[in-house]
């Protein structure tokens, strides 16, 4: 599909601050000795709407994100998948406010199984919005990592340590059929986008 993965510079994935996706994003750069940037959105879904597709650009997402094989299967025009690796997440936790048995929870589709039975669940975009609701009090409890949950001054109730994941980088660059050079955005009629905007940037090499 004459992907170029050398030239990705701008990594984009679920934000806000604290998810497991921005840590990997990091971590890829990191690896690639890339002095790159992550910009975070408020799901993968409406980050591939305003990343530009010029090939500098790429999404991380994880294995288990619930609708990744939708995602790549209704874009293989403008969407490939150039590198996966294995990284552990951050420590994902159950935490609360204060409430030592929380009787509505907070949880991304992916990490639901780690609710109590007990429990219902409020589904949010991500896990630092888990733990974001619950600080605001819209729930009592949440599953999210230990990052969002001390940013937000939580308790943690259950600690379920690290998981081991898959996580795919993909990047996003429009390919005419049969042609020998990938289109960039704004030629030839391509559908290219106008600069990415999310939910916040976070710049430079990774930890």
């Amino acid at each position: 599909m004459y992907a170029r993965p050398d030239e990705v510079r701008h990594l984009h994935t679920l934000g806000p601050h604290g998810t497991n996706l921005e840590a990997a994003s990091h971590e890829w750069l990191s690896r690639r000795g890339i002095d790159g940037t992550v910009e975070l959105h408020s799901s993968i879904e409406s980050a591939l709407e305003a990343v530009p597709d010029d090939g500098r650009h790429a999404l991380t997402a994880c294995a288990v994100y619930p609708t990744l094989h939708t995602l790549v299967f209704s874009n293989l025009h403008r969407l490939h998948m150039i590198d996966s690796f294995v990284m552990p997440t951050h420590r994902m936790v159950l935490a609360s406010s204060g409430t030592p048995v929380p009787a509505t929870v907070a949880s991304h589709p992916a990490p639901e199984g780690l609710v109590p039975e007990h429990a219902e669940i409020r589904e949010v975009l991500s896990n630092s919005q888990a733990a974001r609701d619950c600080a605001e009090g819209l729930v009592e409890g949440c599953v999210t990592t230990i990052v969002a949950a001390e940013n937000n001054g939580l308790r943690v109730l259950r600690d379920f340590g690290p998981v081991p994941m898959v996580f795919t980088v993909h990047q996003v660059l429009t390919v005419r059929p049969g042609a020998r050079e990938p289109l960039t955005a704004g030629s030839g009629g391509a559908a290219g986008t106008s600069g990415a905007t999310g939910l916040a940037g976070v710049t430079g090499v990774a930890r």
